[in-house]
């Protein structure tokens, strides 16, 4: 008996993949689209209640330094990024050097180092009373050394260049990867030098894989909190942060969200607008056997370059972070130390299940039905990751707030407020926010099953309910495991929209750092800080022996 024959499904016709019950499923899908898109609704709709008072305070004071700062941040940690990503995607896709196999891999590892923990290890070890200029100053007897000032603009944007340019390394490798040096001989033959055919024709066909990495670069650079709050370094994440809960002005903080969100706009609609109508498609792939191999001083600057960036983005802040755990850290391993993981892991292992289960529906959809509006739908889900948490958490607490009210209208007075106190606006937060997160993973996995197995079970008459839950899930299975793994991860990271909304009692390892480095006891602050770095090395981990299995 065949593996067919031996899967029996009830004989429910294949009128069902076009009845009322599959409308239901592209309902459902579209019903969860909608809630994705009322955070942004509501934040835009905070300019409905004006506040005068509070803006004019805000252009007498910061407003004029918000925009300067956020602007600066977005052009340097833009070009940092670029600089930095593409020089070492280039390197390690085209040249052999000492160490490349290493440094391929260990390049990507600043991605499980969140921005706010490079961030305090970079002023406690570099600030003027930190063991490096302490050192300095001891070793060449000079009391008045002069150090550049990592408090300063210039290392807001050194610290987030360092923790985000794996966005721009990992995309512009595969599509350098991609070309080959085909590419590269027939412009050599054309008369250009090296420089000239990176220039003129491997730089532009990796044009759409850069831009996507900066995007995502800068879409973090805009959502960061935690980073520009150690360094004193006011932007719009901060001035939300500051009107919420120093000026308990909810709609002004909407309304600050809201000019936050016109940036992300702006950014998605100036890199679209830049890339236009251009596609660039490489015809040939490159082969194991074909990197140029460097020799003499251009292969030790290689080597030393990449160790560098991997020693200044991972390696001694990791070190760092271990000599001030082992210093005397480690006794607040405690009761409460335990509660703050508890609450992390808790959060994050919530929030993973609905985001994957969402996740999961939309892909389902999107393969049963693939059309124009489904592909639309999808696209509309997944929105929320390019927005900051900061302005999913003020969205989201205006959201339960008129839910709150709806509920409690025929109630008690102190029956309110249940929800937008509670774990339920947090939640939702982190699964708007990283619902692409969960999708992205899920969407690849359904692509790699053949139609033909979907056929197989029509023709059985299995509903769809039963397409996905006997056919679908145990072929799924890593692609859950890698979503849900890559959800827990970020939430856990996620500072912005847990601070706003997380519940009394319910601090978390982030807020813990958040708290200690509030108050400069950066010593304090390594345990839990090291504990999500490590956490955050199993995706990191995952997504590289995926990238070499490739």
């Amino acid at each position: 008996m065949s593996v067919a024959a031996q899967t029996r499904f009830p004989a429910t016709g294949s009128g069902t993949w076009l009845s009322a019950r599959g409308r239901g499923w592209r309902a459902g899908a579209g019903l969860t689209a909608l809630l994705v898109a009322l955070p942004i609704v509501l934040v835009l709709s905070a300019w409905l209640e004006p506040q005068p008072e509070v803006w004019r305070h805000l252009a007498d004071t910061v407003l004029g330094e918000l925009l300067r700062n956020t602007a600066v941040l977005i052009v340097g940690v833009g070009l940092g990024v670029v600089i930095v990503g593409v020089g070492l995607a280039w390197l390690t896709a085209m040249y052999e050097f000492p160490g490349r196999a290493l440094f391929e891999w260990a390049l990507v590892l600043p991605l499980a180092m969140p921005a706010y923990v490079l961030a305090f290890v970079a002023v406690g070890l570099l600030d003027f009373s930190g063991p490096v200029q302490t050192g300095l100053r001891a070793l060449l007897g000079i009391e008045a050394l002069w150090f550049p000032p990592i408090r300063s603009e210039g290392g807001v944007i050194a610290v987030l260049t360092l923790a985000f340019y794996p966005y721009v390394y990992m995309l512009a490798r595969a599509a350098f990867l991609s070309q080959g040096q085909a590419m590269l001989e027939s412009g050599r033959v054309l008369g250009l030098s090296t420089w000239g055919a990176f220039r003129r024709v491997a730089l532009p066909m990796a044009r759409p894989a850069i831009a996507a990495g900066a995007a995502l670069a800068l879409m973090e650079t805009l959502a960061d909190f935690g980073a520009v709050t150690v360094f004193n370094y006011d932007t719009f994440t901060t001035a939300i942060y500051k009107a919420w809960f120093g000026l308990f002005n909810l709609p002004a903080a909407a309304q600050l969200a809201s000019l936050l969100l016109l940036f992300v706009g702006l950014a998605l609609y100036g890199e679209r607008r830049a890339r236009g109508q251009a596609r660039y498609h490489a015809a040939v792939r490159r082969g194991r056997e074909s990197r140029y191999r460097l020799r003499g001083w251009r292969a030790a600057a290689a080597s030393g370059v990449a160790a560098l960036v991997v020693g200044a983005a991972f390696v001694v802040p990791v070190g760092q972070l271990l000599v001030w755990v082992a210093g005397g850290a480690w006794r607040d391993l405690d009761s409460r130390y335990f509660d703050f993981l508890l609450h992390t892991v808790t959060l994050g292992a919530a929030a993973a299940s609905i985001t994957v289960a969402i996740g999961l529906l939309i892909a389902h959809v999107r393969r049963a039905w693939p059309t124009p509006g489904t592909r639309a739908l999808a696209q509309f889900a997944t929105l929320g990751y390019a927005l900051p948490g900061s302005v999913l958490a003020v969205g989201s607490m205006l959201l339960f707030v008129w839910l709150d009210r709806w509920l409690s209208a025929d109630t008690p007075a102190d029956a309110g407020a249940v929800l937008s106190s509670g774990l339920a606006a947090l939640l939702f937060a982190y699964v708007v926010r990283f619902l692409a997160v969960s999708y992205g993973p899920l969407d690849s996995a359904f692509e790699r099953i053949k139609p033909s197995i979907a056929q197989a079970a029509r023709s059985l008459g299995a509903s769809q309910r039963e397409l996905l839950w006997r056919v679908y899930l145990p072929i799924l299975r890593p692609g859950l495991l890698s979503a849900a793994l890559l959800v827990l991860v970020e939430v856990m990271k996620e500072m912005p929209a847990t601070l706003l909304l997380r519940p009394f009692g319910w601090d978390t390892l982030a807020l813990r750092i958040f708290e200690m480095t509030s108050e400069g006891e950066w010593e304090r602050a390594a345990l839990p800080a090291l504990s999500l770095v490590l956490v955050g090395l199993l995706p990191v981990a995952l997504l590289v022996r995926r990238s070499a299995a490739s």
